[in-house]
């Protein structure tokens, strides 16, 4: 397994148009370990287009609650639980995870205690281990940390950042966020800051085709950050690479990747890598 960031989902917000862009998920190997971020609609599919046996699904986080990250945690689990999973899976998210997966035990609960009787697989419950987690340390193994910082997304209080070290890298994801400074501390001096990002000039088209008007546009400013602000944040991070995410809008063919590196230039002329769904980016 070589160690690489892959990106399975790029779209900001959890409509999906014909041939467009996932919602959010990734799939960072590293340290022996394959690691998904985000569990958006098309998480399952692009993680087998990867080449991955959903068998070998590892560790999951979660970063926070709104649908475009977690709407295939469930289908993803069970997924890989009726293509051969033989060993338990750890979830970490938010306050409030657990509900989500007791959730969706009940309402597959008919398929799960079919199969288990008739196909002789494990209690899929049992294999499923579910941590909520908070700000500071989520995971200290020996050779893979993970660590939480409660980042500015209203109206939803608990969404982290997430930093991910081991194999001598560091990877900091900023999940959905207002420009939040702290934000620069927390990833300082890492290898790739993975961020989201919105272009101004693409908010009008989004809102048109999405519906709710001014209360729409009122949200995107207030709980995300545009492409120069996560710019911002790189150069004062010191980061090695920038990783434009969660894009919005990122279905729209007035808007290419010349206008993303445009908005970022007069901030950040480091690396940067303007996020598509199935670019591999290798550590």
């Amino acid at each position: 397994m070589t160690d690489a960031l892959i990106l399975l989902g790029t779209k900001g917000g959890p409509a999906i148009r014909p041939g467009g862009p996932n919602p959010t998920s990734m799939l960072l190997n590293l340290a022996a370990r394959r690691i998904v971020i985000d569990c958006g609609l098309g998480v399952s599919r692009g993680l087998v287009e990867t080449g991955m046996s959903l068998k070998d699904l590892d560790l999951v986080f979660i970063t926070h609650l709104h649908s475009d990250h977690v709407l295939e945690l469930g289908p993803l689990l069970h997924t890989a639980w009726t293509t051969g999973l033989e060993h338990p899976v750890t979830v970490f998210g938010p306050v409030g995870i657990r509900a989500v997966w007791a959730g969706f035990l009940a309402s597959l609960a008919y398929d799960i205690e079919t199969r288990i009787a008739d196909e002789g697989r494990p209690d899929l419950a049992e294999m499923i281990t579910v941590v909520e987690y908070g700000p500071g340390i989520v995971l200290d193994l020996p050779d893979l940390t993970v660590e939480a910082l409660r980042v500015d997304h209203p109206p939803v209080v608990e969404c982290f950042a997430l930093k991910v070290t081991g194999a001598g890298r560091t990877l900091v994801f900023s999940a959905d966020t207002a420009p939040f400074p702290p934000l620069a501390d927390f990833a300082r001096g890492a290898d790739i800051l993975v961020h989201e990002a919105m272009l101004p000039e693409g908010l009008e088209s989004i809102i048109r085709r999405t519906g709710n008007g001014a209360r729409l546009r009122e949200h995107l400013v207030a709980s995300h950050s545009f492409a120069a602000d996560a710019a911002a944040i790189a150069h004062r991070a010191g980061v090695g690479m920038l990783v434009l995410n969660h894009l919005i809008p990122a279905d729209d063919p007035a808007f290419g990747e010349v206008h993303w590196r445009a908005a970022v230039m007069p901030v950040w002329d480091g690396p940067l890598v303007v996020g598509r769904d199935g670019l591999v980016i290798s550590l």
